[in-house]
């Protein structure tokens, strides 16, 4: 679905990109730390899980749908809590 006047997207590209690359990478670090708040509020308010129960969670609601199921179980699978510092 395409909502936005390409004048508009012209104007924000041209924005985007006037700014130096490390503020860029700052600004898509803060929208992935939004989104992984965000992502793990719901988790919090829904479920009642451990550490390792909520990483493995974390992981299908924001990477499942760009894995096969088999991908998914491996990864998840390999998710201990105690490797990660």
């Amino acid at each position: 679905m395409r909502d936005t006047f390409k004048k508009i997207e012209r104007r924000y590209r041209e924005m985007m990109m006037s700014k130096i690359p490390l503020e860029r990478l700052r600004m898509v670090s803060r929208m992935y730390d939004g989104g992984r708040k965000l992502a793990l509020s719901g988790i919090k308010h829904a479920e009642n899980l451990d550490a390792e129960q909520l990483r493995m969670a974390l992981f299908l609601r924001m990477y499942g749908a760009d894995f096969s199921v088999d991908e998914c179980r491996k990864i998840v699978g390999g998710i201990n809590i105690e490797s990660i510092s």
